[in-house]
């Protein structure tokens, strides 16, 4: 009677199970919240105070100008494939994908190395964002204190083969009440190809609000003194900021005819 009793409440659980619908998830369609799992906290708190890295990667076009005294500079830069183009008074300077190509506009000299320059003002502006990109490796170090106050440090290094100059190192300092991003110690080694102890700093003084992200207003260069910055030494502004999640088309970025590529 017992083992009636046990097949006869089966039966009914396995027709339930029939008369109810299984939900099957498409996950392909469903927008999922997970990218900043795959960064560390310290760096991912950061992320989150400029907008959150999620938004970020939802962007497709950033373009910002810096007026000169020989005129405005416009830097117009693809986010996913890092195409780009620099408008200057003299010259147009861009990036195809795979080649650095340099355009005169007269009889001017460019004064500089095309190659270090197409993106060079761009990683500066779009910190702390870049520093979401493949490749790279986070440590957390000593903090920087400037005039009394502490900064938390997150290192910044690369794995061999990333980029143009790999060896290159950087420490973002946060602010620890905020965690918006306060200062940039960086070092350049493309032209030693060899890695440096000698760290610049730049000041992240001002930011403004762009399609719901922080980015910087003010850039502030610092002289350095025994690794660290002393004093203002000078400022690049950046107006007409445009971020878009719209990608411009790719003719934006090719190489103009009368252009020279830049080895």
């Amino acid at each position: 009677m017992k083992f009636k009793i046990l097949l006869f409440a089966s039966l009914l659980t396995l027709s339930a199970c029939k008369d109810k619908k299984t939900e099957i998830v498409d996950y392909k369609t469903q927008e999922l919240d997970v990218t900043t799992s795959i960064y560390p906290e310290s760096i991912a708190k950061v992320f989150e105070a400029h907008g959150g890295i999620d938004r970020w990667k939802q962007m497709k076009t950033l373009s910002f100008t810096m007026p000169k005294a020989e005129g405005n500079e416009i830097t117009t830069t693809d986010l996913k494939s890092r195409k780009a183009v620099i408008d200057m008074p003299h010259h147009q300077l861009g990036f195809d994908g795979q080649e650095v190509w340099l355009k005169k506009k007269d009889t001017t000299t460019y004064k500089g190395n095309p190659r270090f320059y197409y993106n060079l003002m761009f990683y500066f502006y779009a910190m702390p964002f870049v520093l979401s990109d493949d490749g790279i490796i986070y440590t957390d170090v000593e903090p920087l204190v400037v005039e009394g106050t502490s900064y938390p440090g997150i290192k910044i290094s690369y794995e061999s083969g990333v980029g143009e100059s790999p060896e290159d190192e950087y420490i973002l300092y946060y602010d620890q009440d905020s965690n918006t991003m306060a200062w940039l110690g960086y070092t350049v080694t493309y032209f030693t190809k060899e890695k440096s102890k000698e760290f610049h700093y730049i000041k992240y003084a001002n930011w403004q609000e762009q399609n719901g992200l922080l980015l910087p207003e003010t850039l502030e260069w610092y002289t350095v003194e025994n690794n660290l910055p002393i004093s203002k030494r000078n400022e690049v502004i950046f107006t007409d900021v445009q971020l878009s999640s719209d990608a411009l088309e790719e003719a934006v970025y090719k190489k103009p005819e009368g252009a020279e590529v830049m080895k």
